[in-house]
């Protein structure tokens, strides 16, 4: 199975981060930050999978995200228009954000603290509306990276 999502996707170390959210709410802006902060050494390594479009497929229990070709290596930067960016053609998701989330609570439950996409159950950091997105997603990163047994940066 494989389905089309509205969504971006960047590669983190060894797993990917599906950003999902209404237009406007940030997705392609998160992108940009984490790409910023593996540039700076904040994490070990980022790379563009996709922006506005990411093709998910369930391959051996994992959720694989993949470009759309028209799309591959372009991030759209608000005020800028498209930018040609180093991409990953494949990555797999380890996590799932979703922006702007109606259902976000300052203290998830195990029903917000998890998503499921094509039949795959991945961790989801759920963002409010009008919250500063970059933390709880670094925050989240680096304790999945330390509980991995890595040094977090």
């Amino acid at each position: 199975m494989s389905a089309t999502l509205h969504a971006s996707a960047v590669l983190i170390g060894a797993k990917a981060m599906l950003i999902r959210g209404p237009a406007g709410s940030g997705k392609s802006s998160l992108v940009l930050a984490l790409l910023r902060a593996a540039q700076s050494g904040i994490l070990p390594f980022g790379r563009l999978v996709a922006d506005d479009r990411v093709h998910a497929a369930a391959v051996h229990g994992r959720l694989v995200l993949r470009p759309p070709p028209a799309l591959a290596g372009l991030l759209e930067v608000r005020g800028l228009g498209l930018r040609r960016l180093p991409w990953e053609p494949a990555a797999v998701a380890g996590w799932i954000v979703d922006l702007a989330a109606g259902d976000a609570q300052r203290l998830p439950g195990p029903e917000q603290a998890f998503a499921e996409i094509e039949d795959i159950r991945l961790p989801r950091i759920a963002i409010p509306p009008g919250y500063d997105i970059l933390p709880p997603v670094l925050a989240a990163v680096g304790s999945s990276a330390a509980s991995a047994g890595a040094v977090p940066p």
